[in-house]
């Protein structure tokens, strides 16, 4: 992995991940940084809401746009049927599901790639706080579909 800190910031300052060959590279470096801030504070054992408080404060000091457990309506052929709540929603292109779990299994993946494409996001982050050491996963909507500004 590319790790690169943005200048020559103070110590206090938050280090990014950048891999820029990524579509928002900057937005997922800066929410990963984040996290393993978290977890190297807290460690594992809490429960995910622990976890999303404190990434919260996180990305405010990165200075991200959010929204925490934002309501998204899932579709089937065109016709709402029921909503889901995103841990985040960042800068509104990217998800963000947290868990708190000692194992990731693939069925955690699975359900992560299901949001993106039920909430049309090209974008997404499965992080785990649960295990020693931070695991994350950066997700691709293989059925985004860029929708145009006017229509």
């Amino acid at each position: 992995m590319n790790v690169s800190e943005q200048g020559d910031s103070p110590s206090n300052q938050p280090k990014v991940i950048v891999k820029k060959e990524y579509k928002y590279s900057e937005i997922t470096g800066m929410i990963l940084s984040g996290c393993f801030e978290v977890h190297k504070i807290l460690g594992n054992g809490f429960q995910e809401v622990i976890y999303q408080r404190a990434l919260e404060r996180e990305l405010n000091l990165h200075g991200l746009s959010f929204a925490r457990e934002f309501d998204m309506a899932i579709f089937y052929k065109n016709e709402q049927i029921g909503t889901r709540r995103v841990d985040f929603l960042v800068e509104n292109v990217i998800s963000v599901e947290l868990k708190a779990l000692s194992v990731l299994e693939p069925v955690h993946l699975a359900q992560a790639i299901n949001y993106l494409e039920a909430y049309n996001l090209e974008i997404g982050m499965l992080i785990n706080f649960g295990a020693k050491s931070l695991e994350y996963r950066r997700l691709i909507n293989p059925k985004f579909i860029l929708k145009p500004l006017i229509e």
